[in-house]
């Protein structure tokens, strides 16, 4: 059989969707072929804040699936929204790359050593109030563009910096561009990072989604490439943005370990400028013979550490933007 896996058509979104090919062939067997589409996100220039950061690049892929052009779609985790589509389900989270952020600097530049009022790009309201909150003295610029733009935009001294996705350059084969590797500890990153998410009708996914009583082909196939610790710890991240009711572009961060049977999380609500922010944390036992126990805590702490966010003002500390 054939599984038609829609994606976006930027360089790292295919090689997204190639690994994800490579997975479903060696799990299923199956011929693989790649359906591109083009996004909001895609021919809109804004910035993100501007045009509603939540959904812009993952609307047309779902339009794509329930509309029957392709079988399967694949998302950067952290770009999709919250909130369930009708008719789609999340059926596999594979296992997690790089969570981190990394700096691209000229001279091998990193963020201690950047010069004073160096430009720094990023399109992410998260990734400015951090850069802001550890160095104020710099120009963040907003920038919008693929990842070869933005590095372009170093290489010709139109920026001194940007800030990227760890895991965005491993998969493209450029890792060699980082000078400075974010630890999660001091720089958490968005919820979902890292990660992708591979959605399927809700028919195909049948034995995650009442009433339907076994999966079809391409939903059996899709599932075995999850990972479900890689997929509860995103599961936690997101239950934050979902708890306070907060976009995909909106300055939150979050960050969760899973194992020995304990998971923790950690997320930060910052002000758009950097110069506050709210930090809180939490960590709850799960049964390790028992993954249904990780899923439950995992939404739980979300929801508990959403919940002490809020108690503690995130709600009038940073715009949330439309919800996620």
């Amino acid at each position: 059989m054939t599984i038609r896996i829609g994606t976006r058509a930027s360089a790292l979104a295919l090689a997204q969707t190639g690994h994800v090919a490579d997975a479903l062939t060696a799990a299923s067997g199956a011929d693989i072929e790649i359906v591109t589409i083009t996004s909001e996100g895609d021919v809109n220039s804004s910035s993100l804040s501007r045009i509603g950061g939540t959904g812009v690049f993952a609307g047309a892929l779902r339009d794509a699936l329930i509309a029957g052009r392709c079988d399967i779609i694949v998302h950067s985790l952290k770009d999709l929204p919250t909130v369930p589509f009708e008719g789609l389900v999340l059926a596999a989270v594979p296992p997690r790359a790089d969570a981190r952020d990394a700096l691209c600097a000229r001279d091998g530049a990193t963020l201690a050593t950047l010069p004073a009022a160096a430009r720094v790009g990023t399109g992410s309201p998260r990734r400015r109030a951090q850069l802001l909150a550890q160095r104020p003295d710099l120009d963040v610029v907003d920038i919008r563009g693929n990842v070869d733009t933005r590095l372009s935009r170093v290489r010709q001294g139109d920026l001194d910096a940007v800030v990227l996705s760890y895991a965005g350059l491993e998969r493209l084969g450029r890792l060699d561009e980082a000078t400075d590797v974010l630890d999660l500890v001091d720089w958490p990153t968005a919820p979902g990072q890292g990660a992708l998410a591979i959605e399927v009708r809700a028919a195909d996914a049948a034995h995650l989604w009442a009433p339907y009583p076994e999966a079809t082909v391409v939903g059996a196939a899709v599932s075995a490439l999850s990972d479900p610790v890689s997929s509860y710890a995103v599961t936690a991240e997101r239950a934050v943005l979902r708890g306070l009711e907060a976009g995909c572009t909106a300055p939150v961060a979050a960050a969760a370990t899973v194992g020995d049977g304990r998971i923790s999380l950690n997320a930060v609500v910052f002000s758009a400028d950097g110069t506050k922010s709210i930090s809180r944390g939490a960590d709850a036992a799960y049964d390790s013979t028992d993954l249904s126990t990780l899923q439950v805590a995992a939404d739980r702490l979300g929801r508990e550490v959403a919940l002490a966010l809020l108690d503690a003002g995130a709600a009038e500390l940073a715009p949330m933007g439309a919800g996620a």
